[in-house]
Protein backbone atom coordinates (compact mmCIF):
# COMPACT_ATOMS: atom_id res chain seq x y z
CA UNK A 1 0.00 0.00 0.00
CA UNK A 2 1.46 3.39 -0.90
CA UNK A 3 2.27 5.34 2.26
CA UNK A 4 0.30 8.74 2.65
CA UNK A 5 2.07 11.85 2.75
CA UNK A 6 0.08 12.95 5.78
CA UNK A 7 0.54 10.14 8.01
CA UNK A 8 4.43 10.26 8.10
CA UNK A 9 5.28 11.46 11.18
CA UNK A 10 8.68 12.31 10.51
CA UNK A 11 7.78 15.36 7.63
CA UNK A 12 6.66 18.37 9.24
CA UNK A 13 3.53 19.91 8.77
CA UNK A 14 4.81 22.31 6.39
CA UNK A 15 6.52 20.14 4.28
CA UNK A 16 3.57 17.82 4.04
CA UNK A 17 1.79 20.95 2.96
CA UNK A 18 4.07 22.03 0.37
CA UNK A 19 4.47 18.33 -1.16
CA UNK A 20 0.55 18.47 -1.12
CA UNK A 21 0.05 21.78 -2.76
CA UNK A 22 2.68 20.72 -5.68
CA UNK A 23 0.75 17.66 -6.46
CA UNK A 24 2.44 14.80 -4.39
CA UNK A 25 -0.17 12.34 -2.28
CA UNK A 26 1.91 9.39 -1.68
CA UNK A 27 5.55 9.03 -0.80
CA UNK A 28 6.08 6.90 -3.32
CA UNK A 29 5.39 9.49 -5.67
CA UNK A 30 8.74 11.03 -4.64
CA UNK A 31 10.82 7.72 -5.52
CA UNK A 32 10.86 9.18 -9.06
CA UNK A 33 11.70 12.37 -8.41
CA UNK A 34 15.21 14.05 -9.10
CA UNK A 35 16.24 15.62 -5.97
CA UNK A 36 17.15 18.75 -8.26
CA UNK A 37 13.97 19.24 -9.65
CA UNK A 38 12.28 18.58 -6.59
CA UNK A 39 13.85 21.71 -4.46
CA UNK A 40 13.11 24.15 -7.42
CA UNK A 41 9.43 22.77 -7.03
CA UNK A 42 9.58 23.22 -3.37
CA UNK A 43 11.55 26.16 -3.23
CA UNK A 44 13.42 24.46 -0.66
CA UNK A 45 16.99 23.56 0.15
CA UNK A 46 19.41 21.04 -1.81
CA UNK A 47 19.88 19.38 1.78
CA UNK A 48 16.31 19.79 2.74
CA UNK A 49 14.82 18.23 -0.37
CA UNK A 50 17.63 15.20 -0.12
CA UNK A 51 16.30 14.62 3.15
CA UNK A 52 12.39 14.23 2.08
CA UNK A 53 13.59 11.42 -0.65
CA UNK A 54 15.38 9.34 1.80
CA UNK A 55 12.61 9.36 4.31
CA UNK A 56 10.32 8.51 1.08
CA UNK A 57 12.95 5.68 0.14
CA UNK A 58 12.84 4.21 4.03
CA UNK A 59 11.00 0.69 3.89
CA UNK A 60 7.54 1.03 5.37
CA UNK A 61 7.12 1.69 9.31
CA UNK A 62 4.01 0.70 10.93
CA UNK A 63 0.72 0.15 8.72
CA UNK A 64 -1.93 2.73 8.02
CA UNK A 65 -3.71 1.09 10.50
CA UNK A 66 -1.51 2.30 13.21
CA UNK A 67 -3.95 4.22 15.80
CA UNK A 68 -3.93 7.68 15.51
CA UNK A 69 -2.32 7.88 19.65
CA UNK A 70 0.20 5.76 18.07
CA UNK A 71 1.77 8.00 15.42
CA UNK A 72 0.94 11.09 17.57
CA UNK A 73 3.22 9.94 20.68
CA UNK A 74 6.47 10.11 18.09
CA UNK A 75 6.02 13.39 17.58
CA UNK A 76 3.92 14.64 20.29
CA UNK A 77 5.18 18.22 22.28
CA UNK A 78 7.65 18.36 25.00
CA UNK A 79 6.21 20.77 27.37
CA UNK A 80 9.55 22.24 30.19
CA UNK A 81 8.61 23.62 33.49
CA UNK A 82 9.44 27.44 32.24
CA UNK A 83 5.91 28.76 31.44
CA UNK A 84 7.16 31.81 29.40
CA UNK A 85 9.44 29.07 27.03
CA UNK A 86 6.24 26.90 26.41
CA UNK A 87 4.41 29.85 25.71
CA UNK A 88 7.30 31.10 23.68
CA UNK A 89 7.33 27.82 21.34
CA UNK A 90 3.34 27.69 20.86
CA UNK A 91 2.89 25.14 23.81
CA UNK A 92 6.20 23.08 23.99
CA UNK A 93 9.03 21.53 21.64
CA UNK A 94 7.60 19.04 19.30
CA UNK A 95 9.73 16.00 19.08
CA UNK A 96 11.97 15.40 16.58
CA UNK A 97 12.77 19.05 16.03
CA UNK A 98 15.67 21.55 16.88
CA UNK A 99 15.81 24.06 19.75
CA UNK A 100 18.52 27.03 19.92
CA UNK A 101 18.86 28.66 23.74
CA UNK A 102 20.70 31.93 23.28
CA UNK A 103 21.63 34.49 25.83
CA UNK A 104 24.14 36.23 27.91
CA UNK A 105 26.24 34.60 30.75
CA UNK A 106 24.13 34.36 33.95
CA UNK A 107 21.25 33.66 31.71
CA UNK A 108 19.54 30.15 32.52
CA UNK A 109 19.43 28.80 29.06
CA UNK A 110 21.67 25.54 30.68
CA UNK A 111 19.41 25.65 33.27
CA UNK A 112 16.77 24.97 30.18
CA UNK A 113 17.98 22.35 28.41
CA UNK A 114 19.20 20.09 31.61
CA UNK A 115 14.96 20.75 32.00
CA UNK A 116 14.53 19.26 28.94
CA UNK A 117 17.18 16.24 29.87
CA UNK A 118 15.14 15.45 33.08
CA UNK A 119 11.99 15.10 30.96
CA UNK A 120 13.82 12.69 28.50
CA UNK A 121 14.98 10.45 31.44
CA UNK A 122 11.78 10.75 33.43
CA UNK A 123 10.05 8.79 29.94
CA UNK A 124 13.04 6.42 30.09
CA UNK A 125 14.57 7.70 27.29
CA UNK A 126 18.40 8.09 26.52
CA UNK A 127 19.73 11.77 26.52
CA UNK A 128 23.46 12.36 25.29
CA UNK A 129 24.96 15.53 27.19
CA UNK A 130 27.86 17.38 25.48
CA UNK A 131 29.55 19.84 27.49
CA UNK A 132 32.47 22.06 25.51
CA UNK A 133 33.04 24.96 27.25
CA UNK A 134 32.80 23.30 31.11
CA UNK A 135 29.75 25.31 31.03
CA UNK A 136 27.75 22.12 33.10
CA UNK A 137 29.49 19.09 34.93
CA UNK A 138 28.29 15.77 36.35
CA UNK A 139 27.79 17.20 40.04
CA UNK A 140 25.30 19.50 38.32
CA UNK A 141 23.86 17.47 36.39
CA UNK A 142 23.17 14.67 39.65
CA UNK A 143 21.81 17.66 40.93
CA UNK A 144 19.36 18.23 38.41
CA UNK A 145 18.28 14.98 39.31
CA UNK A 146 17.98 14.75 43.07
CA UNK A 147 14.49 15.16 43.48
CA UNK A 148 13.72 13.76 40.19
CA UNK A 149 11.47 10.50 39.50
CA UNK A 150 14.23 9.41 37.45
CA UNK A 151 17.01 9.21 40.45
CA UNK A 152 17.31 6.11 40.72
CA UNK A 153 18.41 5.33 37.12
CA UNK A 154 19.47 8.94 35.43
CA UNK A 155 23.18 7.74 35.52
CA UNK A 156 22.27 5.11 32.91
CA UNK A 157 19.79 7.09 30.66
CA UNK A 158 22.48 10.09 30.38
CA UNK A 159 25.97 9.65 28.04
CA UNK A 160 27.48 12.56 29.06
CA UNK A 161 31.16 13.65 27.40
CA UNK A 162 33.52 16.89 26.87
CA UNK A 163 34.41 18.24 23.26
CA UNK A 164 36.64 20.86 23.85
CA UNK A 165 37.78 21.93 20.55
CA UNK A 166 36.16 21.82 16.32
CA UNK A 167 37.92 18.55 15.33
CA UNK A 168 36.56 16.73 18.49
CA UNK A 169 32.79 18.49 17.87
CA UNK A 170 33.06 17.84 13.86
CA UNK A 171 33.80 13.68 14.21
CA UNK A 172 31.35 13.05 16.71
CA UNK A 173 28.61 15.40 14.20
CA UNK A 174 30.19 12.78 11.58
CA UNK A 175 29.58 9.84 13.75
CA UNK A 176 26.02 10.80 15.17
CA UNK A 177 23.83 8.57 13.45
CA UNK A 178 26.37 5.75 15.09
CA UNK A 179 25.88 7.24 18.54
CA UNK A 180 21.82 6.89 18.37
CA UNK A 181 20.02 4.37 20.07
CA UNK A 182 17.08 2.99 20.14
CA UNK A 183 15.68 4.52 23.18
CA UNK A 184 17.57 7.76 22.39
CA UNK A 185 15.42 10.81 22.17
CA UNK A 186 17.19 13.60 23.25
CA UNK A 187 20.81 15.09 22.10
CA UNK A 188 22.38 18.28 24.08
CA UNK A 189 25.08 20.43 22.45
CA UNK A 190 25.71 22.98 25.20
CA UNK A 191 28.00 25.71 24.12
CA UNK A 192 28.20 24.79 20.58
CA UNK A 193 29.20 28.08 19.35
CA UNK A 194 32.65 27.64 22.18
CA UNK A 195 34.54 25.38 19.48
CA UNK A 196 34.33 27.88 17.05
CA UNK A 197 35.35 30.50 18.90
CA UNK A 198 38.44 28.58 19.82
CA UNK A 199 39.45 28.43 16.53
CA UNK A 200 39.77 31.84 15.09
CA UNK A 201 41.95 30.90 12.45
CA UNK A 202 39.48 28.79 10.47
CA UNK A 203 38.92 30.80 7.20
CA UNK A 204 35.48 31.92 6.36
CA UNK A 205 34.63 29.41 3.74
CA UNK A 206 35.48 26.43 5.56
CA UNK A 207 33.73 27.64 8.71
CA UNK A 208 30.79 27.86 6.36
CA UNK A 209 31.09 24.16 5.21
CA UNK A 210 31.95 22.78 8.49
CA UNK A 211 28.13 24.51 9.89
CA UNK A 212 26.25 23.50 6.39
CA UNK A 213 27.64 20.11 7.46
CA UNK A 214 25.86 20.31 11.13
CA UNK A 215 22.97 21.47 9.40
CA UNK A 216 22.74 17.70 6.81
CA UNK A 217 23.35 15.86 10.17
CA UNK A 218 20.76 17.92 12.10
CA UNK A 219 18.19 17.69 9.83
CA UNK A 220 18.55 13.85 8.58
CA UNK A 221 19.13 13.13 12.99
CA UNK A 222 15.45 14.89 13.75
CA UNK A 223 13.92 14.27 10.75
CA UNK A 224 14.45 10.15 10.52
CA UNK A 225 15.88 9.23 13.93
CA UNK A 226 12.81 11.60 15.34
CA UNK A 227 15.63 12.39 17.58
CA UNK A 228 15.25 15.80 19.82
CA UNK A 229 18.19 18.24 19.52
CA UNK A 230 18.85 21.00 22.11
CA UNK A 231 21.92 23.49 21.33
CA UNK A 232 23.00 26.78 23.92
CA UNK A 233 24.96 29.03 22.07
CA UNK A 234 26.53 32.75 23.66
CA UNK A 235 25.62 36.21 22.18
CA UNK A 236 27.71 38.40 20.00
CA UNK A 237 27.43 41.96 18.69
CA UNK A 238 26.17 42.52 15.52
CA UNK A 239 26.66 46.04 13.47
CA UNK A 240 24.08 47.65 11.66
CA UNK A 241 23.78 50.17 8.86
CA UNK A 242 21.26 52.48 9.24
CA UNK A 243 19.24 50.84 6.45
CA UNK A 244 19.36 47.38 8.25
CA UNK A 245 22.44 45.82 6.15
CA UNK A 246 25.58 44.54 7.68
CA UNK A 247 27.67 47.17 8.92
CA UNK A 248 31.13 47.80 10.06
CA UNK A 249 33.15 50.29 12.77
CA UNK A 250 32.65 53.07 10.24
CA UNK A 251 29.56 52.47 8.66
CA UNK A 252 27.49 51.11 11.16
CA UNK A 253 24.73 52.54 12.74
CA UNK A 254 23.56 50.98 15.48
CA UNK A 255 24.68 47.27 17.44
CA UNK A 256 22.53 43.95 17.95
CA UNK A 257 22.91 40.83 20.12
CA UNK A 258 22.90 38.06 18.41
CA UNK A 259 23.55 34.03 18.65
CA UNK A 260 27.07 33.68 17.83
CA UNK A 261 26.92 31.01 15.03
CA UNK A 262 23.98 32.49 12.42
CA UNK A 263 21.52 30.19 11.74
CA UNK A 264 23.40 28.44 8.70
CA UNK A 265 23.43 25.39 11.07
CA UNK A 266 20.06 25.09 11.98
CA UNK A 267 17.57 23.65 9.52
CA UNK A 268 14.83 26.24 9.01
CA UNK A 269 11.87 23.74 8.85
CA UNK A 270 12.88 21.79 12.04
CA UNK A 271 14.49 24.61 14.19
CA UNK A 272 12.99 27.27 17.09
CA UNK A 273 15.47 29.74 18.38
CA UNK A 274 15.24 31.54 21.48
CA UNK A 275 17.07 34.08 22.94
CA UNK A 276 16.81 34.72 26.70
CA UNK A 277 16.97 38.51 27.70
CA UNK A 278 17.68 38.71 31.19
CA UNK A 279 16.77 42.31 32.55
CA UNK A 280 17.75 40.76 36.54
CA UNK A 281 18.80 38.19 38.45
CA UNK A 282 15.40 36.17 38.48
CA UNK A 283 13.32 38.63 35.91
CA UNK A 284 13.79 38.54 31.56
CA UNK A 285 12.33 38.08 28.30
CA UNK A 286 12.25 34.70 26.10
CA UNK A 287 12.19 36.17 22.37
CA UNK A 288 11.31 33.51 19.74
CA UNK A 289 13.22 34.56 16.50
CA UNK A 290 12.57 32.20 14.58
CA UNK A 291 10.50 28.77 14.35
CA UNK A 292 9.18 26.66 11.40
CA UNK A 293 5.89 28.43 11.76
CA UNK A 294 6.44 31.50 11.90
CA UNK A 295 10.48 32.42 10.28
CA UNK A 296 10.27 35.98 11.18
CA UNK A 297 9.86 34.93 14.97
CA UNK A 298 10.13 37.83 17.28
CA UNK A 299 7.28 36.88 20.12
CA UNK A 300 8.79 38.15 23.04
CA UNK A 301 7.32 36.99 27.28
CA UNK A 302 7.92 37.72 30.46
CA UNK A 303 9.96 35.02 32.74
CA UNK A 304 10.22 35.44 36.59
CA UNK A 305 12.45 32.88 37.98
CA UNK A 306 11.18 33.62 41.48
CA UNK A 307 8.20 31.87 40.80
CA UNK A 308 7.47 27.72 40.22
CA UNK A 309 8.82 27.87 36.16
CA UNK A 310 9.51 31.29 34.44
Amino acid sequence: MSRNILLHPTLPSSTQLALRRAGYETLDDLSSTPVEALSKELGIDISDTQSIITVSQRPPGPPLSQSLASLISRSHIVACSYAAVNTALGGGLPRGHILEISGPPGSFKETLALDYARIFVQANEEVIFIDTQNMTSLATIKKTFHNSSAAANYQDLVRYAHLHTLPDLMIFIHNLQSEIHAKTGLLILNSISFPFLSHPDVQSSKRTALLEKIHRVFLQASALNNLTIITTSQMSTKLLNADGSPGNFETGAKAVMVPQLGSTYLPSGRSYRLVIVPESRTTGVVQLLSSPAHPSGQARHQYDLSHHGA
